[in-house]
């Protein structure tokens, strides 16, 4: 499913305008992305929590240059699934 086809259905289901929903959909997304950079935690009962992670320092290598690449310590974003969430997949496949 694509963002716009995200607002759709919430504009169907909800009977506002795709217009509105709009907004509020980049509202949410741009307060996520917005905490979530700043190290703190989104926790969405029931549905999951976007975390951030620490890479530990490590060695790459490139193998067609034959090259160690040192690669340092570094925080990436996360999605963990509620366990609500997580069981509804499972039960659909």
């Amino acid at each position: 499913m694509t963002k716009a086809e995200l607002i759709n259905e919430i504009a169907i289901s909800t009977g506002y305008d795709k217009t509105t929903i709009g907004v509020i959909v980049e509202s949410l997304m741009g307060h996520v992305k917005k905490s979530v950079s700043e190290g703190e935690n989104v926790y969405l009962r029931g549905f999951g929590s976007f975390i951030t992670k620490t890479r530990k320092a490590k060695v790459a290598r490139n193998i067609s240059a034959s090259t160690s690449i040192p690669v340092p310590e570094h925080q990436i974003a996360a999605f963990k699934p509620a366990k609500e969430f997580a069981e509804a997949v499972r039960k659909t496949k």
